[in-house]
């Protein structure tokens, strides 16, 4: 029975990798493909999106943006993958950030597009959705939208608050909630009547 050679994940053999799984248009494929785990890298992403490799942060955008179009989620873990191996990571939160979006339209033609701190765009519609997480001790609400299978951005607040003003109630199931409209979809945000007078 033949030995598995174990290499140890590295940034720079994972940043070789990426670099040429990522020569083509668009997304590399990561769902695609299934190489052999090869452990976990001492990389981490925090609530605010920075990245951190060995407890140091990546001070390099394009290093986090290439390490981002590798980054797959299967299950409630986090993986960079490449053809050649796949290595696990430690997500705080949500991978991305959703720092801005743009509107158009208005009621239910809205449509919201989100920049996220990586560069990726997304419309929230029924393939991009939004959904919003309360605490149930404080009611604090984490707002997130999907940008792409398994992998959404933390809404941040600055525009939370700015989707909050174009928020109206609608009925949903019989019931009245507080949310808004993109791409066709209402995404409800809290039930109309538990918000403050």
């Amino acid at each position: 029975m033949s030995k598995q050679k174990s290499v140890k994940p590295s940034s720079e053999s994972l940043t070789a990798a990426a670099r040429a799984a990522s020569k083509g248009k668009g997304l590399p494929p990561v769902h695609l493909w299934n190489p052999p785990f090869c452990g976990d890298l001492d990389m981490r992403i925090a609530r605010d999106g920075t990245w951190f490799y060995q407890g140091t942060p990546i001070g390099r955008p394009e290093l986090v943006r290439l390490f981002s179009t590798i980054l797959r989620k299967d299950d409630d873990k986090y993986f960079l993958v490449t053809p050649v191996e796949m290595v696990g990571i430690t997500v705080d939160d949500a991978p991305f950030v959703a720092v801005d979006f743009e509107t158009e339209g208005d009621g239910q033609n809205q449509v919201l597009t989100f920049t996220t701190n990586v560069g990726d765009k997304v419309a929230a519609g029924p393939k991009a959705p939004i959904r919003v997480v309360r605490d149930p001790e404080t009611g604090e609400p984490s707002p997130y939208v999907l940008v792409r299978t398994n992998l959404e951005a933390l809404i941040d607040r600055k525009s939370f608050y700015r989707l909050v003003d174009l928020s109206l109630h609608h009925d949903v199931d019989g019931a009245s909630w507080f949310g808004l409209w993109s791409g066709g979809q209402f995404f409800p945000i809290i039930p109309s009547d538990e918000l403050p007078d």
